[in-house]
This record gives C-alpha cells, structure tokens and sequence, in this order.
C-alpha cells in the first residue's frame, strides 16, 4: 500500500506492507517490504555490518560501497555472505540516508529474519529473508534517531544491565601459547592491578570443537579459575562452542550433529586454524544436550565471565534438522546458553550477529580484531582485518548500540615493546574505548615501562565522562577529541593529530 511519511519538514512517500503507526519518535511500519522515496538525491548511506566483524560505517551513494569484496573465505566469515551485495550500498537490519538540513532518515529492523536495508539516490528500502519483523522509521538528528531506534529495539527484545568491569586477556600478548605456569605466573603479577575480569583466551583446549582441558593444563581448568579467583580478578574463559574444526571428536564422530551442504555433508561454515570449520545444528536435542554439559562443566570449574567467539556460525544459512530460520535457531541457542549458565554469568559476544544477540549478551565485539599495528599491510583493501584502525572505525561507527548491550572495541595497548603502534596510536585506541564504555588490555606487566605501569593503572582507575559533540567528535573528561581525520582516511602518521 501507499503511504506518505509526515515529518513535519519533509514528506517521505512509501510502499509499505501495512498502515504505520506513530509513535512519539518515529513509526511502527508492520513486517515486510518497506521502500521509501527520499528526496535527498545522491547522499551519504549509513550501512551496517551483519556480525561483529562485519564493516560498518557512512559511504556517499554514488561512491565505493563498504565491506568485503574480492574474498569469499573471509566474507564467509565476517559478514552475511549470502546477502551481501559488493556493488551496492546495503546492509544488515538498520540503514539511514542523510538530509540535506543534517538530519537523517532512518529504517530499522525491530526483530530477526535477517532484515537487510539499502539506499540509492533515489529509495530507502527494506526487506529480510523472512517478513517477521517490523520496522522502524524516523527522520531527525542522527544521534536522536539512531538512540530511539537501539530503544525501539531494547523493548521488543531486552536489555542486560550487568557490567564487565575492566578486563585482562591473555590474547594479544600469548595469542595460543600458553600454558598452566604461564597464565599463573601471569596472574601473580597482576595481582593488584586494577582489573576486574582475567580472561584467559584460545589455547586452554586441545582442539577447537572439544571443550576440555588440553595437555598444557594438567591440573585442570578448575585449578586455573581457582588462582585467577584468589588473585582477586573473576575468572574468564574464551570458548567458540557453535563451530567444530574437522579433527575434532564431535566433528569426527559426529557428523551428523552438524550444520549441512545440500549434499548432505557437513558444511563449511569459515576458516580459521588454518583450517575450514563447521557448525553445530542447535536444532538438534542432542547439540542441546552437548552445549548444556559443556556450559555446566565451564560454570562448574569456576570461571563467572565468558567470552563466546565465531558465534556467526550458529546462524549460518545451511541444512538444519530443523526448518526454522537461521536467526531463529541463533537465537534459541543463545537463549538455551543463558538459561544454562544464569544470569549472574556475564557473556561477551564476539563474531555474533548484532541485533539476534540483544537481550541475552552482556556486551559485544563491535569491530574486528585489533593488533599491535595500525594497517593491515596483507590485506589492505579489507575493512574486516585485523589491525588497530580497522577496530577502531567499525567500533565508533556503532558508538549508538551502548543502548542495546556493552559494547567491546577490543583490546588497547600500554606497550611499547612489542608493538609497532606510536604513542599517539595508542591514545587513539584508549579514548575509543573509553568512549564505548569497555576497558580491556593484553599487556602483561612484565612488558611495561615504569611509566606505562603507571599509566595503566591511571586509565582502568578512571571514571570518564564523555560528551559526543559530533558524528565522530567526542569530549572525554573535557579534553576534545575529534576522530573525523581517522573515520575519514586520514593515515596513520596523522592519528596523533586527532587528539586536542
């Protein structure tokens, strides 16, 4: 049906599946194809990522789209690779055009389906893979709409309030190698800093798929949660439990368990290990049953805080027992998760899908992963890399989702041993993740100077207070920082510059 949207300084017409209903921020449009003609002809398009790794960010409509072209492995990974659409501007749940007067038309998903939004200079539209969900549809200041559509999604699927607190992970110091001595003569020396979450990262297990102790923790994980306890950090623990690398027990011995091909073997589901992976059927009793004995061995060894990785996987388009959608069968398995481990564990998403993840996790990955380098020299022309910048620009560009869940830019560096990050670098990243809101590092003491020391326990003692004073201008404690040369290609010699 045709519908004209009335916003008082514009008026937007529409082909709309069922009559909007006004709200005092916006509109309620029911489920199904949404196309809005917006007169602002070629102009900027907000597009966001499907997954915590996924590019997002502003891109004008007769320019380059955003995300992850020439390959597939790593679009697989990091993105909707079925959707994805490389030579047009889209993306996954919520998109927004920007007026001429600088407000912006916003479209947002308020539900799963895989809801896919994109623009050209002509049309706003919206559509998912499944019509269950409605939309949200708002016209004002980008920040105003963009905080009443994250509230417009909170009431329909939740809200956790728990706080991580500051974290210590081993990844981005150890990576896989490490061993019992280590992580406890690591904690030892942390003993006193003020962190709240020692998260002990991948390499405890002995193959990624079976959730045990490896042989490098021979007195098992219990005896490791228990030193991290004493110590006086909660215990963390990094698992991946929706994937399974082929020479895993479960993977070997039952394949069948598995997400399928249409040719009836296990699909592959991304690449990491140096290896392909699969994925778990969660609508299978016994994967149900899988994930609880392994959710209750990891609660039962002591460990209160959970970083959950590769989650994407579990709603990977593929052959389930099942036929429920693929963000449906996600979110019941997370849900199935939360109920097993209760609500005083707090669970740190990474790699999940954004919005079918709201509710249930603590907080989330909101960028790719970070590195003790800015650019990434190997893959250059792929925003979803591994590097500092990379984090950094996905993590602001989702700066508004603090309304839906914590929001993790990953972690910052004190270091400069190690590290090929200049000094003004590294203050980038720590005032992007003081403007998020989520504090974590990989450095471990022995590596800091004096000075660093000092300024670590500086920073993780601090309690900010942050203004944002433009798309990518910021006031932490009043100090300005204006991020704009970064979020916009500003290279990296430049970085130190941002910071007034």
């Amino acid at each position: 049906m045709l519908h004209t949207f009335d916003f008082g300084t514009v008026r937007i017409p529409a082909n709309v599946s069922g009559h909007p209903t006004s709200t005092p921020s916006g509109y309620i449009v029911p489920a199904g194809p949404l196309a809005l003609l917006h007169p602002f002809g070629d102009t900027e398009f907000y597009r966001h990522g499907w997954n915590s790794w996924s590019p997002s960010g502003w891109a004008r409509t007769d320019g380059a789209t955003i995300g992850i072209k020439n390959s597939p492995r790593r679009l697989l990974t990091a993105d909707d690779a079925v959707n994805e659409t490389p030579h047009a501007h889209s993306g996954s749940a919520v998109g927004a055009v920007a007026g001429p007067d600088g407000n912006v038309l916003l479209v947002g998903a308020l539900g799963l389906g895989t809801p896919r939004v994109g623009a050209d200079a002509n049309v706003l539209w919206a559509r998912g893979e499944e019509d269950v969900c409605d939309w949200f549809v708002a016209y004002g200041p980008e920040r105003t709409v963009f905080a009443d559509y994250a509230d417009a999604v909170s009431e329909r699927l939740g809200r956790r309030s728990q706080r991580a607190g500051t974290v210590w992970s081993s990844w981005y110091s150890f990576f896989e190698d490490i061993d019992e001595d280590l992580v406890a003569r690591t904690v030892s020396d942390l003993a006193g800093y003020p962190f709240d979450v020692f998260q002990l990262d991948d390499g405890w297990e002995p193959i990624v798929g079976d959730w045990i102790a490896g042989a490098k923790f021979p007195s098992g994980m219990a005896t490791t949660a228990s030193r991290i306890a004493d110590a006086g950090f909660r215990p963390g623990l990094w698992l991946a439990p929706m994937i399974a690398l082929p020479d895993s027990d479960i993977a070997r011995t039952r394949p069948d368990l598995l997400v399928q091909d249409d040719d009836g073997r296990p699909l592959v589901s991304g690449y990491n290990w140096n290896s392909h992976y699969y994925s778990l059927d969660t609508t299978q009793s016994e994967v149900k049953d899988h994930l609880r004995e392994v959710f209750e061995r990891v609660v039962g060894w002591g460990f209160g805080y959970l970083k959950l990785d590769f989650m994407y996987a579990g709603a990977i388009t593929g052959n389930r027992r099942e036929n429920v959608h693929r963000e449906t069968a996600y979110r019941d398995a997370i849900r199935h998760i939360r109920e097993v481990v209760g609500d005083s564990m707090y669970l740190l998403g990474c790699g999940v899908p954004m919005l079918p993840s709201v509710g249930v996790f603590d907080g989330t990955r909101v960028g790719p992963d970070v590195g003790a380098f800015w650019d990434n020299a190997e893959r250059a022309d792929d925003p979803s890399g591994v590097g500092a910048r990379n984090s950094l620009v996905a993590s602001i560009n989702r700066v508004w989702m603090k309304r839906l869940y914590e929001v993790d830019p990953d972690a910052i560096y004190f270091r400069s041993a190690r590290s090929l990050l200049s000094e003004g670098e590294r203050q980038v990243l720590r005032d992007t993740a003081a403007i998020l809101e989520f504090r974590s590092t990989s450095d471990p003491v022995e590596w800091l100077t004096t000075e660093e020391r000092a300024q670590l326990i500086d920073y993780m003692e601090e309690t900010a207070v942050i203004e944002q004073t433009g798309r990518y201008a910021f006031r932490i404690n009043g100090r300005e920082v204006d991020l704009t040369p970064i979020m916009t290609g500003t290279s990296a010699t430049e970085a130190a510059s941002v910071v007034v």
